[in-house]
């Protein structure tokens, strides 16, 4: 268990987003279960860091959770209502010259404007996990040059690793980057472009 803790900043920064909307703690306790998951089934014979594999699985359970928790299920009604509100928006640009306001649609729709809010920002997160899903689907880890990509990052050093996979996986900004590993946010932006130009230079040789 003690070496499961050791990841609990991996834990906190994925579901750092996600918690002024929902439960600390339960966003904490879901993103364990994958990380759990994650330590079951990985084998150190894998050429991936664990806290690379692991990522995947505490996503993957955070999203599931989003997705059944009642903010994401989103009714009829609301559906209905986004369908409303871009046809609406469609007319009132033609006639304004302009996108409308959401409190213009909804004077025009007679709807109260925190409904209009609410329909926008309910289905618009569904779609974006959806689009993440989508993704991940399509995603062909065994592609010749993801492989040849991988190879590359395992042979990089543990800064460097830990650079990209903050970066890249983690989605961090290169400010929150710097934070984390004790730099500047310049040293960052100067580490990151020599990282990037080093693959390319390995990968086209």
């Amino acid at each position: 268990m003690e070496d499961i803790l050791q990841y609990e900043s991996l834990i906190y920064s994925i579901i750092g987003k996600y918690s002024s909307r929902y439960d600390r703690e339960d966003l904490y306790q879901v993103a364990m279960m994958g990380l759990m998951d994650a330590y079951r089934h990985y084998d150190s014979s894998y050429d991936v860091k664990f806290s690379s594999y692991a990522y995947y699985y505490i996503v993957g359970e955070v999203n599931r959770y989003i997705r059944e928790s009642s903010g994401l299920k989103v009714s009829r009604e609301l559906i209905r209502l986004k369908r409303e509100i871009l046809k609406a928006k469609e007319v009132m640009e033609q006639k304004l010259g302009r996108e409308p306001s959401t409190l213009e649609i909804s004077l025009f729709l007679e709807v109260e404007e925190s409904i209009i809010l609410d329909a926008l920002s309910a289905t618009e997160e569904v779609k974006e996990l959806d689009e993440s899903s989508d993704y991940q689907k399509s995603y062909d880890e065994n592609s010749p040059t993801l492989m040849d990509l991988r190879n590359e990052i395992m042979k990089l050093s543990e800064e460097e690793k830990q650079l990209l996979f903050h970066r890249y996986y983690q989605d961090s900004t290169q400010m929150e980057t710097a934070q984390v590993l004790g730099m500047s946010q310049v040293q960052v932006s100067r580490k990151e472009g020599k990282i990037l130009q080093k693959l390319r230079n390995q990968l086209v040789s």
